[in-house]
C-alpha cells in the first residue's frame, strides 16, 4: 500500500534561505551562489536518482543551466524579504520502479510548466536506509519559480 506525503515549501530570503544552495542539495551538485558569494557543495550527497529542469518553449536557453537559472532569480528577487521558490515534495508509491517515477515526475511538472508558465527543477531521490530510512521512501523535491517566464 501507497504511504501518502506531499507537502508545500516557501524557499524565503527572510528565512535565512537560498535558492542556489536548495538546487544544489536537491540535485548533489556544486552551485555557486553570487547572491551570497558562497559556493555549496553537495556533490558527496548520495541518493538522487533522476534531476531535470522543465521550461516553457519561450525561455532563454542560459535558463535551463540550474547555476544560471536559480542565480538570476536570487538577483531579480532583490528585496530581503524576496520569496524565491516555491517547493513540493511528493513521497512515490513504493511500487513504482525508476522509469515509472520518471514518467510521472515528468507528467507532473510538464504540467506545472503548461499550466503556470514557471520553470521547473526537479529530482528524484531515493531513500537513505543506512541512516535508517525506510527503504520505500522514493521523493521527488519540485522546485519551481514563482513568476511566469515571459
Amino acid at each position: 500500500m501507497a504511504i501518502y506525503h506531499f507537502s508545500v515549501k516557501a524557499i524565503s530570503r527572510s528565512d535565512g534561505r537560498s535558492a542556489v544552495a536548495c538546487a544544489a542539495y536537491r540535485t548533489a551538485e556544486k552551485l555557486k551562489c553570487d547572491y551570497y558569494g558562497k559556493e555549496q557543495d553537495y556533490t558527496k550527497k548520495t541518493g538522487v536518482e533522476f534531476t531535470n529542469i522543465y521550461a516553457p518553449e519561450n525561455t532563454n536557453p542560459d535558463l535551463l543551466n540550474r547555476q544560471k537559472l536559480w542565480n538570476t532569480v536570487e538577483k531579480v528577487e532583490n528585496r530581503k524579504n524576496s520569496l524565491l521558490a516555491r517547493e513540493f515534495e511528493i513521497a512515490f508509491p513504493s511500487e513504482l520502479n525508476a522509469e515509472q517515477r520518471q514518467a510521472l515526475l515528468s507528467n507532473l511538472c510538464q504540467e506545472l510548466v503548461k499550466r503556470h508558465g514557471v520553470i521547473v527543477d526537479a529530482a528524484i531521490h531515493a531513500p537513505h536506509v543506512e541512516g535508517g530510512s525506510d527503504d520505500r521512501n522514493y521523493h521527488a523535491h519540485i522546485m519551481f519559480t514563482t513568476r511566469a517566464i515571459s
